[in-house]
Order: structure tokens, then sequence, then C-alpha cells
């Protein structure tokens, strides 16, 4: 197991908060040597920020890039590798349209769209600005590589360590650790004999890497200054076999994922998960980037794996649709359906999701695609089975979605 990232949380203010950002770089020169002395590879360290507009009292499109590529070179000068800051929000829709040009003039820092307000609202303007961004995103470089760094949110909460989703709601710095995990379903499942086994191992493994790291967050934490706000295992995967979430299902008994009975194998990690008692950021459920994960982009290529598939799956506690290969000529009004249907299921079933997509230029839908990027594996488009909505759902309300009640 690897930490992803050592996310940090803080609002450092425009004009940007000097002192606090000295702050910042402090923490990671304690942070990053502490956990590697303790066993882990670090991978990266982060910042995530307060929602971009709050920074800000006004929202031209020059004050905006202005102040992502100040962040990302302060960022940079203290040793973090990527920013994120934050959504875009309903109550402005301006918000949405400077995000393709603060990517564009950019090179590590991520931007989101909240589609859900905080009174359990789908709001359709802002799930059509998200599409928006999307398309626009989608033809910043030939690759469509761009929308790596966007994602459109549906009742998310700030404080997951996990990018592009990660942004700051507390007032006091903060430190969080993304975590990946899906190594440590893959040992499980190879070594049990039946799924309680496998439940137990996966609960213990987990377990014994809290205390680990938890205890050295803490340390770091009474060091610093900066609050520990816990750890996501959400069970992150990197493009080898003996760590992908995909194999790891696999491995439980399901020939290939995306057929019957893989929902049934979410749901016992998910639920796994759930048992294990740690301290707890961010989303902890199950993540299926398609591009992350060597066995995803596998089944994707084989089309047994479908966007359809994995919107479902997203039902049993997953964090949404993430790094799929979708062909360049879709509309923004394709997209806008696609992101509708999550934004409902994340309020009826009251979970963040997210959902980060990645239309390619000149590509259709069947079409070998392939990244030069390590995190990435080779696969295949995917199609798409959306077309523009109409009517009431094409409206401009914004609609209450309330949760399911129990026996209902």
């Amino acid at each position: 197991m690897k930490i992803r990232s050592i996310t940090c949380f803080l609002n450092p203010g425009w004009p940007l908060d000097e002192g606090l950002l000295r702050r910042c770089g402090d923490f990671v020169a304690a942070a990053r040597p502490a956990f590697e002395g303790a066993g882990y590879e670090v991978q990266t360290c982060r910042l995530a920020t307060a929602p971009f507009p709050t920074l800000l009292a006004e929202y031209e499109v020059e004050s905006l890039v202005r102040l992502a590529v100040t962040l990302e070179r302060a960022a940079k000068q203290i040793g973090l590798e990527y920013v994120s800051l934050g959504p875009a929000m309903p109550e402005d829709l301006s918000t949405y349209a400077a995000i393709p040009a603060m990517i564009a003039a950019t090179e590590s820092v991520f931007l989101t769209g909240l589609m859900t307000t905080s009174g359990g609202e789908i709001s359709l303007p802002a799930v059509r600005a998200c599409a928006g961004v999307i398309h626009q995103v989608g033809t910043i470089s030939p690759d469509g590589f761009a929308n790596l760094r966007f994602a459109a949110l549906a009742n998310v909460p700030g404080g997951s360590p996990f990018f592009p989703a990660a942004y700051s709601s507390v007032e006091r710095p903060a430190f969080a650790l993304a975590l990946e995990a899906a190594d440590l379903a893959v040992q499980a499942a190879s070594s049990a004999a039946n799924l309680a086994e496998m439940r137990s191992a996966l609960i213990d493994s987990i377990e014994s890497h809290d205390k680990v790291l938890s205890a050295v967050g803490h340390d770091i934490a009474r060091q610093t200054g900066f609050s520990f706000s816990g750890l996501d295992f959400t069970l992150a995967p990197f493009p080898h076999e003996d760590r992908s979430i995909g194999a790891a299902l696999e491995l439980m008994g399901i020939p290939a994922v995306g057929l019957h009975g893989t929902l049934a194998g979410i749901a016992f990690l998910a639920d796994t998960l759930d048992r294990a008692d740690f301290q707890r950021a961010g989303f902890n459920g199950l993540f299926m980037p398609v591009l992350e994960d060597a066995v995803l982009a596998r089944r994707a290529a084989e089309g047994r794996l479908s966007v359809k598939d994995l919107l479902l799956f997203s039902s049993m506690c997953g964090t949404g649709l993430d790094t799929l290969p979708l062909p360049g000529n879709i509309s923004a009004e394709q997209i806008y359906a696609l992101l509708l249907d999550l934004a409902a299921m994340a309020l009826r079933l009251d979970k963040p999701l997210t959902a980060r997509l990645m239309p390619v230029p000149g590509k259709q839908a069947g079409d070998p695609i392939g990244f030069d990027f390590a995190f990435f594996a080779s696969s295949r488009v995917m199609p798409l089975q959306a077309e523009p909505l109409n009517h009431m759902l094409a409206g401009d309300e914004k609609i209450k979605i309330n949760t399911r009640i129990r026996g209902r």
C-alpha cells in the first residue's frame, strides 16, 4: 500500500497569505519524511483550498486565471505537486465559465463544479454548466487529457483527500491521507478460502495500517499545528493487476467485471470497509476509475464493462464515474443527461458521487486509447448511450430530491 497523497486543507486568502503558505511548506517538510520513515511511499503532497469563488470578490476570467497561476507557482515553491481550487458553485454560474481558461493556463491545478445545493437540490443550470466545462476542456489538448483535472460533484462535502474532489471546508489548516490501497483487497482475496476469511483479512490489514498511519498523523499534528482529519481507504488502484480493484473482484469469483455478480462483490467490499475501525476522512467507498485500473480498462475495452454498469455500481458506495474515455464527438447535451443521472443518485441515496469524464477528440466508440501517463492503462473509447434531453428535464429549475425513506 502507498500514500497517494498527503493532502493539506486551508484557505490561502487572496492576495495569498504568505505566512500561512510558509507554514504549509514547513508542514510538508515534516510530514513526508515522517510517513516515509514509517515505511510508506509518499507519491505526492497536495493542497486543497477553500472553494475558489469564496477567495475573490469578483469573478472575471482574468482574475480567476491569475489566482490559479499564482497559487500553482506558490505551491510548487513549498513542495506541493498539485493544487485543487475546489468547486464552482450553483449560486453563481459565472464561476463555471472560467474553469476551462484556468485549466488551460496551468499544469497542476484541479477544479470542480457542484451540481447540487446544500439544500439537497439538483441545480439543472449547474449540471448543464458542468457538462459545458467537460465539453470545452476536452478540446484544450489533442488527446483530451486536460479533463483529468476537472470533475463534476454531487453531494460531495469538503475534506476528501482525493483529487479532483478535494476542497477545504475548515477554518484551521488540516491534512488527510488519500491511500492507494487496492492491493490490500487483492491480497485478502488471494489468501482467503471464503468471503468470511477475506473480510476478516481485509479489515485486519486496514486496521493495522491505520494504527501506524494515525499515530504518525497525530504526532505530525502536534508538531505542526495542522489538524489530522484521518484516512481515506477508498481502495484506489494503480494500473498493475496486483494493485487492481478489478482483479480483487475477479479473485472473489466474478468471471469478468461487468457481468452479473459484480454488484454483489462491490457491495461486499464496501460493507467490509464500513466495518473497519479507523479515523475516516473523505469517501471510504469503492473507487472504479477505468483508465487507472488494468483490469477495468481491459473489461471496458472488451465491451463487458459499460458506462451504465459503472453508474449502477456507484449505488453500492462507489465514488462515481472516473476517467471514462468517451467519444470526442459527444455533445454537451449528452454529457448533461449522464451527469443528471449521477446527481439524482447522489441525492436519493444520500452519498457523495463524482464524474470525471474524458471525451477524446477524433476518437469514436471502440477506438483504442492510450496516454503517456504512468497512472493510466490502455483501453478503448466507451460508447455513451445518451441523447439530448427535452421538455421538463431540459429546464432551468432546482429540483429537490429527498433521501429515500426506509420501508417506502
